[in-house]
C-alpha cells in the first residue's frame, strides 16, 4: 500500500542526515510482519540468488526495455554511475554508520549498499538520468509488531532526469512499484509461516 511522504519524512532516520537534496518520490508499506530483529532477515532475503523474485510479466516487460533502452542510450555505462562524478552517498555518511554494516548488494537490482543499522538499510543506484536510492525501514507497530517500509528517493539528473521520472510515474506507481512490494512480500510470508 503507498504511503504519504510523511510516513518517512517524519520518521526519525538516519538517512535523512545526508539526502537533503534528494526527493521523496514514494513510501510504500511492506506486508512484512516480524519482530524488532527482522530486518536483517529481510535484508538478506534481498541478497538472495533471486530465485523467489517473481515479479508480475509488466514489471519484467517494463524492466526489460528499460535495460534495453539504458545500453543503446547509454545511460547506464561506467562514466554514469558511482565514481568521481558520481559520488556515493557512502561518501557522506557518518563515522558511525560508514564504520557500521554495510549490507549486501542487491543481486536482481544492480544497488549497491549504503549502510545497514538494526532499523534501516539503504541501497543507491546511479546512471545518467538519476542518483536514486531505496531505503528500507523496519517500523515499530507497537507490541513488539514490526514491519517494513520502503521509500524511493531520487536525485534528478537535468533536464533528461526530470523527463525520464515524470514519463515513468504512472508505470512505476501503477505497474512497477506495486508488484516489486508483492515480490517481497511473498517469499517473506513463506519463511514466516515455515
Amino acid at each position: 500500500m503507498r504511503l504519504p511522504n510523511t510516513a518517512f519524512t517524519e520518521r526519525p532516520w538516519r538517512v535523512h542526515e545526508f539526502i537533503k537534496d534528494f526527493e521523496v518520490e514514494d513510501v510504500w508499506d511492506l506486508d512484512t510482519p516480524g519482530g524488532p530483529d527482522d530486518l536483517a532477515r529481510l535484508v538478506r532475503q534481498f541478497d538472495s540468488d533471486g530465485a523467489d523474485f517473481k515479479p508480475s510479466p509488466i514489471y519484467k516487460l517494463l524492466f526489460a526495455i528499460r535495460w534495453r533502452l539504458g545500453a543503446v542510450l547509454k545511460w547506464d555505462g561506467e562514466k554514469h554511475g558511482i565514481g568521481p562524478g558520481n559520488p556515493s552517498l557512502r561518501d557522506r555518511l557518518p563515522d558511525d554508520l560508514r564504520d557500521g554494516p554495510r549490507g549486501p548488494d542487491m543481486r536482481v537490482v544492480p544497488m549497491k549498499s549504503v549502510y545497514q543499522t538494526s532499523d534501516e538499510w539503504v541501497t543507491e543506484l546511479v546512471n545518467k538520468t538519476v542518483h536514486a536510492a531505496m531505503h528500507i525501514g523496519w517500523v515499530d507497530d507497537g507490541g513488539g509488531r514490526y514491519h517494513a517500509q520502503m521509500a524511493v528517493l531520487v536525485k534528478k539528473k537535468g533536464t533528461l532526469g526530470k523527463l525520464y521520472m515524470l514519463f515513468i510515474l504512472p508505470l512505476r506507481r501503477v505497474f512497477v512499484t506495486p508488484s516489486l512490494v508483492k515480490t517481497i512480500s511473498r517469499p517473506w510470508k513463506t519463511r514466516t509461516a515455515d
